[in-house]
């Protein structure tokens, strides 16, 4: 769905379009806009949207049965790929190595499949938007050069893949951290509690 997505955009030259009508060039806009590719970007925009609520939804109803019958979860795996475990991480951290890099904070939590994906299209992004050019431009103090070295239609894709990187890794890191103590609890519950323990609500227990 992404890759479409990126094609589609790029095709219809929606970004293009989107520069020129900040711009306040709407004539311009429209002549820039490909409507046999535009038209395809609606169904796959609303798709998205639809399909990621329902998806939502039914994860919610998922992690409330699991955790009703206390289902149980694998906190250590090895695998062909990496090795991969439950512990706690700072989500500031995870935040921080994203905002440096897309997929870095990723990393950080063990998640290599969606690393690969966002780094992977974080290079491309930079390269095509020739955003380090016109860093470099800007540094040398060549603002003019630096402005018209940039490619805004792909430009325009950076904002939503950082975004959504840095947004990723921190709720994942947080959710990690949920599991880690959930899974601490359940095994110290399981094989060091007594049985015959129990908690009294709102009751103190003086020592």
């Amino acid at each position: 769905m992404f890759i479409w997505e990126v094609v589609v955009n790029v095709q219809a030259d929606i970004n293009t379009a989107m520069v020129h009508s900040f711009e306040g060039k709407f004539e311009l806009a429209k002549t820039d806009l490909n409507p046999r590719w535009m038209l395809m970007y609606i169904p796959v925009f609303l798709f998205g949207i639809w399909d990621s609520y329902r998806t939502c939804v039914d994860m919610n109803n998922v992690y409330l049965l699991a955790e009703r019958e206390d289902a149980p979860f694998n906190s250590y795996t090895v695998g062909s790929a990496e090795i991969n475990y439950l512990d706690k991480r700072n989500p500031i951290m995870s935040v921080l190595w994203s905002l440096f890099m897309p997929g870095l904070g990723q990393l950080h939590i063990h998640r290599v499949l969606m690393a690969s994906f966002a780094l992977a299209w974080g290079i491309v992004f930079l390269y095509q938007s020739r955003l380090l050019e016109a860093v470099q431009f800007l540094f040398s103090g060549d603002i003019q050069k630096s402005t018209n070295v940039l490619n805004p239609e792909w430009l325009l894709f950076m904002p939503s893949v950082w975004g959504f990187a840095a947004y990723d890794s921190y709720i994942n890191t947080v959710e990690n951290n949920k599991l880690f103590e959930y899974e601490q609890r359940t095994f110290l519950r399981k094989n060091y509690q007594s049985r015959s323990f129990t908690i009294k609500k709102g009751k103190v227990i003086a020592e």
